[in-house]
């Protein structure tokens, strides 16, 4: 029935790919939805375990892939999207790249990123058995006017669950969106003194309501020590080495670890998957650390105001050789100054479409800059070129579009190409 569908936009995938490598899924995935539009519901509502749904405005491809990997270590079969995939049309791409021609997937369950601005829309198509939702926070004034449009979608994808929600407890936004789901409801959070630690907390954006109390908390972070989180779920501790540097990724650990006790019930194994966690890779450009003409590069994905707060706090460093790539994503550059830069003391090049945008924010913070250089390739061979750090790693920290390009332009095409 789909098979014409499915052709068409293998061909078209194949044919982008040819003149840009790694490149070639939000077209396919646009005509296969037009001329097939039946065939998500049905492959999505073809595994005999359903639905998992992972969501909200943060973390949601690391919670993604860590979620994934102990599902696996369970022994699911998993079919899961790559995080570039997380809106409707990657949906429809991923379908054309993992199915067969007639539209099946073979697996027992999928576990799925959701953008927050679709899976309320998705969620319509096949309702989920489980969802997860990790936080809401403030976005690009463009995309998201008021977190409050982002709470209503989130409440709309959580209440279509059937078996189980998992919830942020420190994000009281959660705390208002638990009452509208009717499913089983599973919080986790951080421990109360080690947020409070934190310089800038982790970017939850205010309701401007009467504070709700702290849920009680099925499974918590108790201490972050560098890369080894402390977690105890019910009475039992365990520890994980996390991918990346920070407090949020702890958080997506602790998710993960949550959202596979309630999918896996009393079958549920603690040890296995803080193991499995520990041994995970990070998801690409979250603190991937790669090796460019012999060189060892760092990238740091930043996304939205906190999402560059949070990266820059948890440098252990400050880095000594730094590029920053702003792309053309950021189309309201004004939250840039709401960013803390003092964790910066110089930037080797500045890129981007934005460029000038960051380098005007940068010298409002006396920050000393080399290259302001608007074109990324060249940007990229003026960084490489530069003589290696005396310590540490050259560090790239990119918007989402600038990072898409750059990863093309190195040849790393393969998002699952990442290693520890």
């Amino acid at each position: 029935m789909y098979f014409l569908a499915i052709i068409v936009g293998r061909l078209t995938r194949f044919a982008i790919r040819l003149v840009r490598p790694g490149g070639g899924s939000a077209l396919p995935g646009v005509i296969l939805s037009k001329l097939a539009p039946g065939i998500l519901k049905r492959t999505l509502g073809s595994f005999p375990q359903g639905v998992f749904i992972v969501t909200g405005s943060a973390g949601k491809s690391t919670t993604t892939k860590m979620l994934v990997a102990i599902a696996r270590a369970h022994g699911l079969r998993v079919f899961t999207n790559p995080s570039t995939a997380n809106i409707t049309q990657g949906f429809y791409a991923t379908i054309i790249e993992r199915s067969s021609l007639s539209g099946r997937i073979t697996g027992d369950i999928a576990i799925l990123e959701m953008d927050e601005g679709h899976a309320a829309t998705l969620v319509d198509l096949v309702p989920p058995r489980f969802v997860t939702v990790l936080n809401v926070m403030e976005d690009q004034l463009d995309r998201f006017v008021d977190p409050a449009l982002v709470r209503e979608k989130l409440a709309k994808t959580a209440a279509a669950a059937s078996d189980g929600v998992v919830l942020n407890a420190d994000d009281q936004n959660l705390l208002l969106i638990a009452d509208d789901v009717p499913a089983v409801k599973s919080w986790v959070g951080i421990d109360d003194v080690l947020m409070a630690q934190q310089a800038h907390g982790l970017g939850y954006a205010p309701t401007y309501l009467e504070q709700r109390v702290k849920p009680e908390v099925s499974a918590l972070v108790l201490r972050l020590n560098g890369l080894t989180a402390t977690i105890r779920r019910g009475d039992v501790m365990g520890e994980v080495k996390l991918p990346n540097r920070g407090l949020h990724f702890a958080l997506d650990a602790v998710a993960a670890i949550e959202s596979a006790a309630l999918l896996f019930g009393d079958e549920f194994d603690f040890a296995l998957s803080c193991q499995t966690l520990s041994e995970l890779p990070p998801v690409f450009a979250r603190g991937e650390i790669a090796e460019v003409e012999g060189q060892q590069v760092e990238f740091i994905l930043v996304q939205n105001p906190m999402s560059f707060q949070l990266n820059l706090d948890y440098l252990t460093t400050e880095p000594e050789r730094l590029m920053v790539a702003i792309g053309r994503d950021v189309h309201d550059p004004s939250w840039l100054w709401t960013v803390d830069l003092s964790n910066i003391s110089q930037v080797d090049v500045v890129t981007g479409y934005n460029a000038y945008e960051m380098a005007l924010r940068f010298a409002y913070d006396e920050v000393p800059m080399g290259l302001v250089e608007p074109d990324l390739e060249s940007a990229v061979r003026a960084f490489l070129d530069l003589p290696a750090p005396a310590r540490g790693v050259k560090t790239v920290i990119f918007s989402a579009d600038a990072m898409r390009r750059i990863r093309r332009m190195l040849g790393f095409t393969d998002p699952e190409d990442v290693s520890r």
